[in-house]
């Protein structure tokens, strides 16, 4: 449900009809909408049983690091150091942790820097969503795979999150009347055409590149030491992992 209800906010172009949306408005919106998101997540995760205090502490500990790594790039010229740790973590335990880990990183690492803005939000929900994916990817036995996999997986979350991240606000951006803007009550297939070259013209897909081989390169030097740890800590806590 997280999930879904985060990719309706980021399409919210193809289903609101309006010929303006104020960016603030709808940033406040979202944001009020995805705090008691979490909370309930992490609550449910609770009264479940998939969470306890050990497990709190490991995604606290996961957290915090993520958020002082992250202002290393924070996005500078595609430079992004958030996502192999996000990845990582939710291979290992799973996906309600890794969209946790993902959006708390981003709120954590919005107080230390004092990024906030109109985009943090949909920051939270995008770094969620590739958490939430990485904890469903399959697990197979050779670690040679399954780092393999991850790169993959990486590559991909890293050019699908910053379309989302594009996506929302390019109505704001785009302007009115060029053959890239949203046209307001325009069929889907003529909104995303018109989004892709958006994407083209704005050389969007240049800077998810520099996050992809930023993802990639620390995906590769840290994850045979990183998951080994990660298990390790898992057991201890009560994980089940594979």
């Amino acid at each position: 449900m997280s999930g879904l209800a985060a990719l309706l906010m980021f399409t919210w172009p193809l289903f609101i009809h309006a010929a303006t949306q104020n960016e603030a408005n709808l940033a406040q919106t979202v944001f009020v909408i995805l705090m008691p998101l979490l909370l309930i997540l992490v609550l449910v995760e609770f009264a479940t049983g998939g969470i306890g205090s050990k497990q709190l502490a490991i995604l606290g500990v996961l957290t915090a690091l993520n958020a002082v790594i992250r202002l290393l790039g924070a996005g500078t010229a595609g430079i992004e150091t958030v996502f192999f740790i996000v990845i990582l973590g939710a291979y290992v335990f799973g996906s309600s942790f890794g969209f946790i880990l993902g959006s708390a990183s981003l709120l954590v690492s919005a107080l230390l820097s004092g990024g906030f803005g109109p985009w943090l939000p949909f920051q939270m929900m995008a770094a969620g969503l590739v958490g939430l994916a990485a904890g469903l990817l399959p697990k197979p036995r050779a670690l040679r795979w399954q780092i393999t996999l991850l790169v993959s997986y990486g590559v991909l979350a890293s050019f699908v999150y910053g379309g989302l991240m594009t996506f929302w606000n390019w109505p704001f951006l785009a302007g009115i009347g060029s053959s890239v803007s949203y046209v307001a009550g325009g069929g889907i297939l003529e909104n995303l055409t018109r989004f892709i070259q958006y994407e083209l013209l704005t050389g969007g897909l240049l800077w998810d590149f520099g996050r992809a081989a930023t993802t990639t390169v620390l995906l590769i030097v840290t994850a045979p030491a990183l998951l080994s740890t990660l298990r390790r800590a898992a057991t201890k806590a009560g994980f089940e992992t594979v």
